[in-house]
């Protein structure tokens, strides 16, 4: 028993060493090398400050929750925090989505299978309020179409991008918000726009945390 012991206590002790230390290691050296900016992140600073990650998703709200205008606003976000109180999402320790199915009575309405919060208490069908929401703040009509994005969180809960027809369509309300012309907006949304990857493979998108800095530098050297 001693001769199969052994051994096989040695090459637990050797491929732990090996997967869990070497091979962390010389791929974390090796990042940080090659690249190490996307290794630390990907972390976006403003005079010095990091203020968010190209790759992780924000909300721009004020202290209430509530959307700030002259912002572009991000898709909704079912990470939230680990108390639940996180409304605006973007919690970064928490990355998941919904979990909802596309015939949930929380997006598609059923009278007789009312949505429920966590709780168990009835709330109004979440994707109706938002679509609600959205043409407000936007000042769209009441049976104008909106971004699927707009209105359903993404798989990770953390997405920072937006489609080009969600942003194209708050870009008139942050274009009246900071006194720019619609047509400079618009040319940031292009700017700040990605393509494919590798051109076949998902949708075009838009990052909102690097448009709205770019927005925030137009109005600082504006003022």
């Amino acid at each position: 028993m001693r001769r199969q012991l052994y051994p096989a206590v040695v090459m637990v002790l050797v491929m732990t060493l090996l997967t869990g230390l070497v091979y962390t290691f010389a791929f974390t050296g090796f990042a940080q090398l090659v690249f190490p900016g996307k290794a630390d992140g990907s972390m976006i600073e403003v005079n010095g400050k990091e203020v968010g990650s190209k790759y992780i998703g924000q909300a721009f709200v004020d202290t209430h929750g509530k959307p700030l205008r002259k912002y572009f606003q991000s898709r909704p976000s079912a990470a939230t925090g680990p108390d639940g109180k996180t409304e605006a999402g973007y919690d970064p320790r928490l990355s998941l989505g919904s979990n909802h199915g596309p015939t949930n009575p929380c997006f598609v309405p059923d009278p007789k299978v009312p949505c429920r919060d966590d709780h168990g208490k009835k709330i109004p069908p979440i994707v109706i309020e938002r679509v609600r929401a959205y043409r407000k703040l936007n000042g769209l009509a009441p049976n104008s179409k909106v971004p699927v994005d707009a209105v359903t969180a993404s798989a990770s809960g953390l997405d920072p991008d937006v489609s080009i027809m969600n942003a194209r369509i708050q870009a008139r309300r942050v274009a009246d918000e900071r006194g720019l012309s619609l047509a400079r907006v618009r040319k940031l949304v292009d700017h700040y726009t990605s393509d494919r990857w590798i051109g076949i493979f998902g949708e075009k998108r838009v990052n909102v945390l690097e448009l709205n800095l770019a927005l925030d530098r137009i109005s600082a050297r504006a003022t």
